[in-house]
């Protein structure tokens, strides 16, 4: 007989990973030794998750209150775990990005993790920071801030019982990407207008799954929600003011609705190509409070079916891999010569905006009488002539072309945002002169909640892929954390490069999905 069997700790036991027997035809145990053996595992691992585990929280305000008009504030919030063994980090804060973009600096990961580590016993690797990705702005001494929040969740840790859940919400986004009828695909942002839509094919999927982590302190009320899902929290508010977006409406709700003291954690999801379901509208103000408000009652749902219970399981993995990056030069060339072509089919137009317009509503009241009442076309019937209706053919014709070179300035908009993103990628590629990229990813159980961590902006399909084909029931995934590389496309998307955005916005080479997807698949089976 041979048995392989691998561990990782968990508390002050070690409990089996995977187990494989192979058992010969003249060596075999007996049969009440492996049921010896079965049922100390299962005692092993019963022991584990009835150990206990002890956590603290707080929140800090990150608010920027000198860059403008504010309408609600901006939070870092820390959630400190730990068991006998093991003590973790879930930080997150409403930023765009960990570094990159944004106001939070590029040393800011790596400042946190080494003060916090001179203060607290626990390993660097272990603190997890996730952006929310909205847009709002944070103060200067985000930080130091970051800093105060962790040390006061790991001052007041106690006792707590662990449950996890899931919830649904799907009224509140949608996939921004757009497939046209031609093969291409385009996606909706404010920096660029939508296609005509006799030319739209199809939308992308997206995952309504919440996933819901609940930490109830020892008398049952609740001391934190960790809660992940995918949008992009970009919607903004009527007045303009900073704001954490609908997230932070929708941890607000949460915590309203809970024990008094309770944090909410927004951990963002694979939202690189998911958008606030009302993302262009221009006949309302733009508002992400009905929807924050919806995605916090959703949670609620979810919070208050969960029945939390003492578990001790508390793992932690952090490795990093190496990524291929992306070269754009024939891309770049190819794009380059698209844009002359457009530019070239421009021609002179009879019209200009201020005649177009009029004309356009005309024809658009009347397709048969547009120029005139239809008792005026009948006369000129009547006298044999026809100049109302050479008329509508000379107008008509104008319009077209006039619309033609609309669409293809349109074109010609998308293209250079574009490309604009593929020239300073490429440049920062060969200024560095390194073909791949290293990004760490955290592997994180809490009980029976199991978290994947990545640093850029990933689409939807792979988180949904990740979870599809993970042993855990109760998996998610996180984009956005412990670091910024732009956007993390499908392997199929960066088939379209430079036609959208997160296929423009990119560093990456289609074979990193497959490699990503391999060690998240690894780290899933160690967890």
């Amino acid at each position: 007989m041979t048995w392989n069997q691998s561990f990782v700790s968990v508390g002050t036991h070690r409990a089996p990973l995977s187990r494989r027997f192979t058992l010969g035809c003249r060596n075999s145990l007996p049969a009440g030794l492996i049921v010896v053996l079965g049922m100390l595992c299962l005692l092993a691992a019963g022991e584990a998750a009835a150990a206990r585990l002890w956590a603290g929280v707080s929140k800090v305000d990150i608010t920027n209150r000198e860059a403008g008009p504010v309408n609600d504030p901006l939070y870092v919030k820390a959630l400190v775990i730990k068991n006998e063994s093991t003590t973790v980090a879930i930080v997150t804060v409403d930023a765009v990005a960990i570094a990159e973009i944004g106001s939070i600096r590029n040393d800011y990961l790596a400042n946190v993790r080494r003060r916090i580590t001179e203060q607290i016993e626990m390993p660097a690797s272990h603190i997890m920071i996730n952006a929310s990705h909205c847009h709002g702005v944070v103060c200067e001494d985000v930080e130091d801030r970051t800093v105060q929040a962790i040390r006061q969740a790991a001052e007041e840790l106690v006792p707590v019982t662990v449950g996890v859940g899931t919830g649904r919400e799907d009224r509140i986004m949608i996939n921004r990407r757009i497939k046209m009828k031609d093969g291409r695909e385009i996606d909706v942002r404010h920096a660029y207008s939508l296609p005509p839509d006799d030319e739209v094919a199809e939308v992308g999927p997206v995952d309504p799954e919440i996933g819901v982590l609940r930490l109830d302190r020892a008398d049952g009320r609740t001391l934190a929600v960790v809660y992940n899902f995918a949008c992009h929290p970009i919607q903004g508010v009527p007045s303009g003011g900073n704001t954490a977006d609908m997230t932070g409406f929708a941890s607000t709700v949460i915590e309203e609705n809970l024990s008094e003291g309770t944090v909410a954690l927004f951990v963002q999801g694979c939202g690189g190509d998911i958008n606030p379901i009302d993302y262009k509208p221009v006949d309302r103000p733009r508002d992400a409070e009905p929807l924050g408000n919806l995605l916090g009652l959703s949670t609620l749902r979810a919070v208050r079916a969960i029945q939390p219970r003492e578990d001790g399981r508390l793992v932690v993995l952090n490795e990093t891999i190496s990524l291929p990056r992306a070269d754009l030069a024939q891309r770049i060339v190819a794009m380059e010569s698209e844009q002359r072509r457009l530019v070239q089919s421009l021609r002179g137009t009879f019209l200009n905006l201020k005649s177009f317009l009029p004309l356009a509503v005309k024809y658009g009241l009347s397709d048969e009488n547009p120029s005139d009442y239809s008792h005026r076309y009948l006369h000129e019937e009547r006298m044999g002539k026809d100049h109302l209706r050479r008329l509508d053919t000379l107008n008509r014709n104008n319009m077209k072309q006039y619309i033609r070179n609309i669409h293809t300035m349109e074109q010609l908009t998308r293209l250079n945002t574009n490309l604009a993103l593929l020239r300073k990628h490429q440049a920062r590629l060969v200024a560095g002169g390194k073909q791949t990229i290293d990004v760490e990813l955290l592997g994180i159980r809490i009980g029976d909640f199991v978290l994947i961590t990545f640093p850029g902006e990933l689409t939807v399909r792979i988180g949904m892929n990740i979870k599809t084909k993970s042993p855990h029931p109760r998996t998610f995934v996180a984009g956005y954390t412990n670091g910024y590389i732009y956007y993390a496309p499908t392997a199929e998307q960066l088939r379209n490069v430079g036609g959208a955005q997160e296929d423009s916005d990119c560093l990456l080479a289609p074979p990193w999905q497959a490699i990503f997807e391999a060690q998240a698949a690894k780290m899933l089976e160690m967890l």
